[in-house]
């Protein structure tokens, strides 16, 4: 999830009730929910680098520990007053725990068993943005705002709350929970509809649901078989056609993308993708060269490029973000 969302998520923990186990809950909290992105610094060292270590150690379950007691300790180093350290560990940790659970009901997924398994975890039911979620968040913050200032005009600022916040902390928590609960169960049918098809005669493979940004009902449907993909749009809310769905196919076997994926960039790339999409396109000023692109179909904006000459040599290998699929 986007870093305003963890936040908002660390800051509603401690209002919830663990401000009561130590008084430096809050920029504790703060700082574990956030902490695992810290992988962000990989970026200096490119496109591949940040692909490469994005979501990597920091964000899986043998890094925990030493994560939130650097938490702790950096937090100590600039609060004033002694806290005890126990409860300070323990909301750190809780602290990352929020951060996991919220990137593993996105698309990007976690290796949460490194260094021990490179497989990704992942539920699909949420985009890494999500609108809906920040308005809870949003709500949750300005609503006890609201009230006491409501509140306070009508007492004549005599009322006096003895856990501010704590109801729109609450409330927005508790909508966190049942949003991603409901999306699960709306993820589910989309991809029960999927399984339920058949396409150009053929049985899928595999298929996966991707969320939509803002209709909760609407799913981008990823349908793989043999030698093609299908990619229908899902509304949970009316019929579904599979025969309106775009048909991407599959290349042929080709030697081309097997030069290209013993490269350093296609390999590591590959420890990414979940639904890979070669594409082999003629160099035409090169006689016998050919380019060869692989994106994942989850996402338009990650793509590998290589150049094989005739002779099945790369001349050059490139990794991008930020470009649209080819067609």
């Amino acid at each position: 999830m986007d870093n305003l969302t963890h936040t908002a998520v660390g800051f509603f923990l401690s209002r919830a009730g663990l401000n009561r186990w130590t008084p430096a809950a809050t920029p504790i909290l703060l700082l574990a929910a956030n902490a695992p992105d810290i992988d962000v610094v990989m970026a200096a060292g490119g496109s591949l680098n940040y692909i490469q270590y994005h979501r990597h150690l920091t964000h899986s379950l043998i890094a925990m520990p030493v994560i939130a007691a650097a938490c702790v300790l950096l937090v100590r180093l600039f609060w004033r007053k002694e806290f005890p350290w126990a409860a300070g560990f323990l909301a750190a940790l809780i602290g990352l725990a929020s951060h996991l659970l919220l990137d593993w009901t996105n698309a990007y997924g976690i290796r949460l068993l490194l260094p021990f398994s490179d497989s990704w975890y992942r539920l699909d039911v949420n985009s890494v943005v999500d609108l809906w979620i920040w308005a809870a968040l949003l709500l949750g913050i300005a609503g006890p705002f609201l009230a006491r200032l409501v509140a306070g005009e009508i007492t004549s600022g005599t009322l006096r709350v003895r856990y501010p916040g704590r109801g729109g902390a609450v409330f927005a928590l508790s909508f966190l929970l049942l949003y991603d609960c409901g999306r699960g169960v709306l993820h589910a049918r989309a991809t029960a509809i999927l399984e339920s098809r058949i396409y150009r005669g053929v049985a899928p493979s595999r298929v996966a649901a991707m969320p939509d940004l803002i209709n909760p009902l609407h799913w981008r449907g990823l349908v793989e078989t043999a030698d093609f993909y299908v990619v229908p749009e899902i509304n949970l809310a009316g019929e579904f056609d599979p025969t309106r769905a775009e048909v991407i196919p599959k290349p042929d076997p080709d030697p081309a993308i097997d030069a290209a994926s013993r490269t350093v960039t296609f390999r590591e790339f590959l420890r990414f993708v979940q639904y890979p999409l070669w594409r082999v396109l003629v160099v035409p000023d090169r006689e016998g060269a050919k380019e060869v692109r692989l994106m994942d179909l989850r996402f338009g904006t990650f793509m590998a490029r290589a150049v094989v000459d005739a002779r099945g040599k790369v001349s050059n290998e490139s990794f991008t973000l930020g470009l649209s699929p080819p067609k």
